[in-house]
């Protein structure tokens, strides 16, 4: 019954989409805990988030081959580990676009059935439309290549606005190490 119901146009969009609900809330919640419990030593204000209207955006530490890995799963899913919401809504409503337009997945969905001869018939009345599945990689390869760079910058800008912190807070004018002799 349920392989009635799937739609095979997007049948194969599901599971990255789902794969990456669970990891991000999972890291969300592991993220929000370690926070909470810096806080709490400190008996400190957290004022790390920034909160508009398109994101909840909070400066941390990412790891870019993580990004580019859920980018290559699926363009956008990178940049919503990082936190870039317009950059992965741009990337998965192209890509999304793109392979629905081109009828990618249903002529995958058949090859890896084995269904050759059906797959050749598509191909043969031209329902894989060549125009858009062209354009497929160009985008592909700019989420991979967009979410591993900004990644790395970001955790550049962690890093400087940590060092930053510390200097202020944590370090004192007047101290000078103490040399043995």
């Amino acid at each position: 019954m349920a392989k009635n119901v799937l739609d095979l146009t997007w049948v194969m969009l599901y599971p990255p989409t789902y794969l990456f609900a669970v990891y991000d809330s999972y890291r969300t919640t592991i993220d929000i805990n370690l926070q909470y419990i810096l806080a709490a030593r400190e008996d400190a204000e957290v004022k790390m988030f920034n909160i508009n209207s398109t994101e909840i955006n909070h400066l941390d530490k990412r790891k870019p081959w993580v990004a580019a890995a859920w980018s290559a799963l699926m363009p956008g899913l990178g940049q919503i580990y990082i936190h870039r919401i317009p950059s992965a809504l741009f990337s998965m409503c192209w890509f999304i676009s793109m392979v629905y337009l081109s009828k990618l997945l249903p002529a995958i969905h058949y090859t890896l059935m084995g269904q050759f001869d059906y797959v050749k018939s598509i191909y043969l009345k031209s329902i894989v439309d060549a125009h858009w599945l062209l354009n497929i990689p160009c985008l592909y390869f700019f989420a991979i290549y967009e979410s591993y760079v900004n990644t790395v910058e970001n955790n550049k800008l962690f890093d400087w606005e940590q060092a930053k912190f510390l200097k202020r807070d944590y370090q004192y004018k007047y101290f000078k190490m103490p040399f043995k002799k």
